[in-house]
């Protein structure tokens, strides 16, 4: 009954809100690019992305799945198993 995303979409939103949010620069966010090594995400921001994507998606992110997450593949990949 959700709302299904394409691969493509969910990476074009997660991009938005890693510029638009955590104002991180576009061309540093790629699929290998480790969230908190490469990015500088701390705990607080894995928290709020976990928020921002539960409202672009409209399901709820159990942190056990959120915790296992790395990358921003690892993102993608989430985001696209809890669309199914």
């Amino acid at each position: 009954m959700g709302t299904a995303f394409s691969r493509e979409e969910i990476e074009k939103e997660l991009k938005n809100i890693l510029v638009n949010d955590f104002e991180i620069d576009e061309s540093e966010i790629l699929p290998d690019a480790d969230l908190f090594e490469d990015l500088e995400f701390d705990s607080i921001d894995a928290v709020d992305l976990a928020v921002r994507l539960q409202e672009f998606t409209k399901r709820k992110i159990s942190p056990d799945n959120f915790k296992q997450i790395k990358t921003v593949k690892d993102v993608v990949d989430a985001v696209e198993e809890l669309l199914k």
